[in-house]
């Protein structure tokens, strides 16, 4: 299992760790089907209330779909398969609160998940960016779910800036998409507490109010979302040219961080 899950029934949270830490966390096909599974599960389970999920080790909370996976696509130009669109627990229909903690990198495809949280508690050590365009591929999905966490200039830049700038925890809380900034090692502890204190209130006013919260941008998000795939299949370098330059990552020098 690429996935770890405990639940404390004495607060009535659940902790969700990606469990693969050795490849920082990314998601492979089995990693995808198992978060979407335990979402689809975590609706039925009357004893969780609220949900952290963060990644394992400190270097990363999650660095976006694993390069190693081959993603079988459909012979028509209309058409984009995308393993990471289940992912999240919105994607899923889970309406109660996840909190995403996050410790280390979060760049890519970790946007799917923190784009369908409910906030977000970083540790003074994260960092995030988008490395889509380096690689010769679009940011649609990852750009849309920052879209509505981030002003339209910030989102803009760390899209097209790539791997050659990376977001620190202090300007992420600046922008909005953190909502707390921990001690390096004490987002998970962070997050905890504020699930613990959202578990305590009565279900029906919590999990009410995150679908008041997200009808706010629902119609925008999803209008976005339908035009990506047309988007992706005309911008996306072919997979081999992709490879070569995910091969000869880390030749620009050290990123800065702002």
């Amino acid at each position: 299992m690429a996935l770890r899950t405990e639940r404390d029934g004495s607060t009535g949270v659940a902790l969700v760790t990606l469990d693969r830490p050795a490849r920082l966390n990314a998601i492979d096909l089995e990693t995808a089907g198992e978060l979407s599974a335990l979402w689809r599960e975590l609706r039925f389970d009357e004893t969780v209330r609220a949900v952290v999920v963060t990644g394992s080790g400190t270097r990363a909370f999650c660095t976006g779909i694993d390069r190693g996976v081959e993603v079988p696509q459909p012979p028509s130009p209309y058409a984009v398969d995308d393993p990471l669109l289940r992912i999240g627990p919105k994607a899923n229909d889970l309406w109660k609160p996840v909190i995403a903690a996050v410790e280390g990198m979060a760049c890519g495809g970790a946007f799917y998940l923190l784009g369908e949280a409910e906030f977000v508690v970083a540790s003074r050590e994260a960092t995030f960016f988008d490395p889509h365009t380096t690689y010769g591929m679009v940011s649609a999905y990852e750009a849309v779910a920052m879209a509505q966490r981030m002003p339209f200039g910030e989102v803009a830049r760390m899209a097209l800036m790539g791997t050659a700038e990376r977001v620190s925890a202090e300007r992420a809380y600046a922008v909005g998409l953190v909502s707390e900034v921990t001690e390096p090692g004490c987002a998970v502890a962070a997050a905890l507490r504020s699930a613990a204190v959202i578990a305590g209130y009565p279900t029906e006013a919590v999990q009410g109010t995150v679908r008041a919260v997200w009808s706010a941008k629902e119609a925008a998000r999803a209008q976005a979302m339908a035009q990506a795939p047309a988007l992706i299949a005309l911008g996306n370098l072919a997979p081999e040219r992709q490879a070569e330059l995910f091969a000869g990552r880390g030749a620009g020098g050290k990123p800065r961080v702002r």
